[in-house]
């Protein structure tokens, strides 16, 4: 329930702070005193969208705080712990706006956005104005209604579930078969092409291989002089081996003087011969193997043009060629037991079907079990709101398959007959505005007990309508507010009267600065409000002795 709202320079209002009880709460006052502020500002932190023109004159800023007691069982608690906000009693929520255009909210002190703002306050507040019955006229919003009030929670989930595991393994089967039939009236080019590849056997790195082996024959001649000067250099008619022969020779003959003094010396042109003799070895091994044979180069050049051409024939590259030959022999693979796959998998789809189409002839059960129960309650209800001939059903149909959906086959429609001997119609077309207000009140009074939220609003839904009707409305509101927090904007006195709190919204004027404020009224208060209601400007004692004998009428509702 809503605890307290406070509200600091929000259009006329400078600072209010406002403490609710539980039960019915009425909010009266004159047309324009700024009942609609009131509302305005709870709107604030529910996520309505926040103007700079809702700030005060001369003021930079606007803020608004609700404090809700809420229920251990609310949603709110498993979406804070979602978002990792943390709730230990109350639900404190502050929002600010600047003259810039800033926003800033904060539930129990920790930032959020407007979006989780909008996703949490469902679960808080559920607001209703006179025009919200337009609601009702759309008969997409008719099937929720209902599941709402069947609170079957568990089935709708599990038809859910079962209607996703359904379409994700029809998609599945609906892909492998257009794969499938792709592939099987590729049948005979799948194995000309498994067996081109095969004879080819392409290898990975095979053309960069070639290109290297290509460019070594095309230039031939200029490797093996390159080669054949490096091997004069080094063992020719000036041989540098005969040279370090003869320096490794004289640093031997040294050591033999000395002793070994010079013995690194010679250990060193030691091994600098023997890999001077390795590179020589290496050179003439290398000119050797250099072949000047040009059918070779054909061979490579016919090689790199049948890799090329394979290559662009599967539009991939020359080292995918062996990936994609893989790829085809599964494809040809798939041609022979693809088959069996799916015709497993159709069974499997079947199944699935099978158990969505259980479900959700389950949930349909259910549901017109449940609107035959609503059917009856609202039938109740309309009487004493004046509509003794009118008649209110629910007709459930199963939709064709192509239209089934996670919320099961039904379509569900809110019929109307407000007049005796004539067929029953949907609500759009059949009611009135007038009419339609009341049947709203009579689906709320039966849906309050499962509704989700912990307090209800209304905004003026009385209006148009007097008398005994209204004391019709009133009564079942107060029937709402003995399971629900209920809020009431009014001008019916006869609405008024069923309130256990009371409050008086009025626009003072002083020195030409206008403020709205509000004010808790005692029980004598009260009655000079519900007189006011009643007469108008002038309060006479007549008015003071109905508005008595509304409220004493309904003292049993009465919690003061």
């Amino acid at each position: 329930m809503l605890k307290s709202l406070s509200i600091r320079n929000v259009v006329l209002i400078e600072s209010l702070d406002i403490d609710f009880s539980k039960g019915l709460t009425v909010l009266s006052g004159e047309t324009g005193a700024g009942k609609s502020i009131l509302l305005d500002s709870l709107g604030l932190i529910l996520g309505n969208r926040g103007e700079t023109s809702l700030i005060r004159t001369g003021s930079d800023k606007l803020s608004v705080t609700g404090v809700f007691e809420i229920d251990k069982t609310n949603n709110i608690y498993n979406i804070a712990k979602e978002y990792d906000l943390e709730i230990e009693e109350d639900i404190i929520i502050k929002r600010i706006i600047t003259t810039e255009g800033k926003n800033k909210i904060l539930f129990n002190d920790q930032p959020i956005t407007l979006k989780l703002l909008k996703e949490l306050s469902q679960n808080l507040i559920e607001i209703h104005g006179q025009h919200d019955n337009q609601g009702l006229l759309n008969q997409d919003y008719h099937r929720p209604i209902l599941d709402n009030y069947g609170n079957y929670q568990k089935e709708i989930e599990e038809t859910k579930q079962a209607y996703h595991l359904y379409k994700k393994s029809s998609k599945e089967l609906k892909q492998k078969e257009e794969h499938f039939n792709s592939i099987k009236t590729e049948e005979e080019n799948l194995i000309h092409w498994v067996k081109e590849l095969e004879k080819v056997s392409p290898q990975k790195g095979e053309e960069e291989e070639l290109k290297i082996r290509r460019t070594e024959l095309m230039n031939a001649e200029k490797i093996i002089e390159k080669l054949n000067t490096a091997y004069s250099n080094l063992n020719g008619n000036i041989s540098v081996v005969e040279q370090l022969t003869k320096a490794r020779n004289a640093i031997s003959r040294a050591n033999e003087i000395v002793n070994g003094k010079y013995q690194d010396i010679e250990e060193t042109l030691e091994n600098s011969l023997y890999s001077l003799n390795d590179v020589i070895s290496q050179i003439e091994n290398s000119s050797n193997d250099i072949s000047l044979n040009t059918n070779e180069i054909d061979n490579i050049e016919t090689r790199l043009f049948l890799l090329r051409d394979l290559a662009k024939k599967h539009q991939t590259d020359i080292d995918l060629l062996p990936e994609k030959l893989e790829e085809l022999k599964k494809d040809l693979n798939n041609i022979q037991y693809g088959e069996e796959e799916i015709i497993s998998l159709r069974q499997m789809v079947q199944t699935l079907k099978e158990d969505y189409q259980k479900k959700s002839q389950n949930l349909s059960d259910l549901r017109v079990k449940i609107a035959k129960n609503l059917d009856k309650n609202i039938s109740k209800e309309l009487p004493p709101l004046k509509m003794e001939k009118a008649r209110f059903e629910t007709s459930i149909i199963k939709k064709a398959e192509e239209s089934w959906d996670e919320h099961g086959w039904d379509d569900v429609c809110f019929k109307v007959s407000t007049n005796p001997n004539t067929p029953l119609g949907a609500l759009n077309k059949i009611a009135s505005g007038g009419e339609l207000s009341r049947f709203m009140l009579a689906l709320k009074v039966n849906l309050a007990q499962n509704s989700g939220e912990e307090t209800l609003i209304f905004d003026e839904i009385d209006a148009g309508i007097g008398g005994a009707t209204a004391e019709a409305v009133g009564e079942r509101l107060s029937k709402l507010a003995q399971n629900e927090q209920v809020l009431v904007v009014t001008h019916s006195p006869q609405v008024a009267s069923f309130s256990n709190e009371h409050f008086k919204v009025e626009k003072n004027t002083i020195n030409n600065i206008t403020t709205t404020s509000l004010t808790k009224l005692t029980k004598n208060g009260k009655i000079e409000e519900i007189a006011r209601m009643l007469s108008g400007e002038t309060i006479t004692k007549e008015a003071r002795a109905a508005a008595e004998v509304l409220i004493n009428k309904n003292d049993k509702y009465y919690l003061f």
